[in-house]
């Protein structure tokens, strides 16, 4: 029997007007494909923790609670527009991890909201205890640094975090939806991988449920941003492959790892 596939990054509706997986449709499509696990991964909150834990445990599915952070450049303390965040995907990994989690998100918007709840490393480092942290999209600080071409300087941030949660505990994301950036960092990922022992993970950034959710999504992203459908320059996403896809489909995508 082949091994399953679990969905590591996934944005429920908690992910205000811009995820759209409902929690109890997304473990009957989880339970449906006899995934055993599935995580919840909101950008910069864990409204849903509840609810998302009840409604896996009912369905007998093991539920990964974890949180899509923003973590600013300059530090979460500075706030303006100059200072820039990168996403980073958090995991717990047991009891201590979620209590850590509950701290950053809470520091987040306590103490540095600007815009989002933003934290920054040197929180990270003192709350990184049962942790899991995997790389993040391409908004993640060492995905915009390959596609700067700075191997070397994405290297270094990888080796930060190794150190920051343990070699185990951290993971660098492969995630392909077809978009041209995509087809420019995953080579650099892998080599970025056999370079320095960091393990892979294939991930998904599944915004929605089904692909026929795209124009669902799309629309709602309108109202999140005031704009409307024909508006050429509104915020969108580029492909229809942001869903929850079958196992088959991401062997498709990356069964050579």
């Amino acid at each position: 029997m082949s091994a399953p596939f679990v969905h590591l990054h996934c944005h429920t509706d908690y992910s205000l007007l811009d995820g759209a997986c409902e929690i109890s449709q997304l473990m009957g499509m989880v339970a449906e494909q006899k995934m055993p696990s599935v995580a919840m991964t909101d950008h910069g909150n864990l409204f849903g923790a509840v609810e998302f834990y009840n409604a896996a445990n009912d369905k007998g599915i093991h539920p990964v609670i974890g949180c899509e952070v923003y973590v600013a450049q300059q530090g979460r303390h500075v706030k303006n527009d100059t200072n820039r965040y990168n996403h980073l995907v958090l995991l717990c990994e047991n009891q201590e991890g979620y209590r850590n989690l509950i701290n950053l998100v809470s520091t987040g918007y306590l103490d540095g909201f600007y815009y989002k709840p933003r934290i920054d490393k040197e929180l990270l480092a003192r709350h990184s205890k049962g942790l899991i942290a995997l790389s993040a999209c391409l908004r993640g600080d060492i995905n915009e640094t390959l596609m700067q071409d700075r191997y070397d300087d994405a290297r270094r941030i990888a080796y930060e975090y190794t150190d920051m949660f343990g070699p185990k505990n951290f993971f660098l994301e492969l995630q392909d939806h077809g978009l041209e950036p995509d087809g420019k960092v995953m080579p650099l990922v892998h080599r970025l991988s056999a370079d320095t022992g960091i393990p892979l993970v294939a991930t998904n950034d599944s915004h929605y449920l089904r692909k026929s959710d795209a124009r669902a999504h799309e629309i709602m992203l309108c109202i999140q941003t005031g704009k409307t459908m024909s508006d050429l320059n509104r915020m969108r996403f580029e492909q229809e492959a942001f869903y929850l896809k079958t196992r088959e489909e991401m062997m498709t995508l990356f069964g050579e790892v």
